[in-house]
């Protein structure tokens, strides 16, 4: 596949999200949806040790701090001020770079801008897909042999599967081709609460990964009788968030995708505002999605057979050509929508070092975001420069 020109995008696939796999698998992504609103601070309260500190014996650094959780939330450390990002990308910038304890996830050396503001993840949230996925597979609830069938009510956006696809050919479109309809297929199938979990188990309370594409698109649209409404929505926890996000993804299997994609154009070209898309879209904050890469890589609780297909899949999602430093083992993830840009990835340095960096941009000059990637990674790779021992100059 080629890279849309920009018109075209507008035209044809601009609500498509992107795994933005570009040069190095001659693979493109269209898109169109997202942004975010500033991050929210985590409430004060009785703070709990998470983890311990590096083996006896081991040759790492003293993390900066043992991480801790404060009223059920993750406290990650903020590290230093990443470098100045390039002129180049304007919007909402946010960013974190860190070297990981592989054992305890605590971050040993951080570098990062806005680690806590609130990010829509665009088609990087589909790795927690295919982690929940390869759970349920574990847990023998699931089999990669099952197949699936393609209706009007299931397919998302942009291409789709043929009809009987199984777990496995799902899930490498999912990764490899960021294919929202088999993203979606996956995603009911384990269960909407099953994808949420892989943030609420982390204790991840910024992180939402509940909907899968087609919903936020709906809700977006305004095609849902059902949706509470994005703010109302965005403060939502628990089983109440359960609640609304089935009712919402009912509504959106009623949707065909011609509709759908008619009432988007309406809605971005007259009706968008900024700030409303927190509650229609998966988000994040750049410290806890990185976080969750950490641990999807390292500490993932998969059987081993089944961490070796994980990362087989993570190795094809876009990113390690673009990287400076020399690695061993990557894998990483990548999306971009209107106005916005997500990457983030997993990185085991050939110096030995554990790295994880998690790149969103919103609020863009730029409705098609791709051309922006050349500036994302100069940043991130001097983001890593600054953490990662000899690394090479960006």
């Amino acid at each position: 596949m080629r890279l849309l020109a920009p018109s075209r995008f507008r035209n044809k696939g601009r609500y498509v999200l992107a795994a933005v796999a570009l040069l190095a698998a001659g693979l493109t992504w269209r898109a169109r949806t997202g942004d975010a609103v500033p991050g929210r601070s985590a409430s004060q309260g009785q703070a709990v040790q998470v983890g311990g500190t590096p083996a006896l014996g081991s040759s790492l650094p003293v993390p900066l701090g043992p991480l801790s959780v404060v009223d059920g939330c993750l406290q990650l450390p903020a590290g230093a001020e990443a470098p100045a990002p390039p002129v180049s990308l304007s919007g909402r910038l946010g960013l974190y770079v860190a070297v990981v304890d592989p054992l305890t996830l605590a971050p040993l050396k951080v570098a990062s801008h806005d680690p806590q503001g609130v990010f829509p993840l665009a088609s990087a949230y589909k790795q927690a897909v295919l982690w929940a996925l390869l759970k349920a597979k574990d847990a023998g609830t699931l089999k990669l042999s099952e197949t699936f069938d393609v209706s009007s009510g299931t397919q998302s956006l942009g291409d789709y599967p043929f009809d009987h696809s199984d777990v496995t050919a799902l899930a490498t479109r999912m990764i490899h081709k960021s294919d929202n309809t088999a993203t979606d297929l996956l995603h009911r199938r384990v269960g909407l609460e099953a994808v949420q979990a892989v943030a609420d188990d982390l204790k991840l309370c910024h992180t939402r990964l509940i909907l899968p594409t087609k919903d936020w698109w709906t809700a977006q649209a305004g095609l849902s009788p059902q949706f509470v409404g994005a703010a109302q929505f965005a403060a939502l926890r628990g089983p109440p968030r359960l609640q609304a996000a089935l009712a919402l993804d009912t509504d959106a299997r009623k949707i065909r995708p011609d509709r759908l994609q008619r009432r988007l154009d309406d809605y971005f070209d007259h009706r968008y505002q900024l700030d409303t898309d927190l509650g229609t879209q998966n988000v994040s904050t750049p410290a806890e999605f990185a976080h969750l890469v950490a641990a999807e890589f390292l500490q993932s609780g998969l059987s081993p057979g089944t961490q070796s297909l994980q990362r087989q899949l993570m190795a094809t999602g876009f990113g390690r050509s673009r990287l400076k430093v020399p690695v061993s083992t990557f894998g990483g993830k990548g999306g971009n929508g209107w106005r916005l840009l997500t990457f983030s990835g997993y990185l085991h340095t050939q110096s030995g070092q554990d790295v994880v960096y998690a790149f969103m941009q919103h609020g863009a000059d730029q409705e098609y975001t791709m051309p922006n990637t050349r500036a994302a990674f100069a940043w991130i790779n001097a983001a890593i420069g600054q953490v990662v021992e000899s690394a090479p100059a960006p």
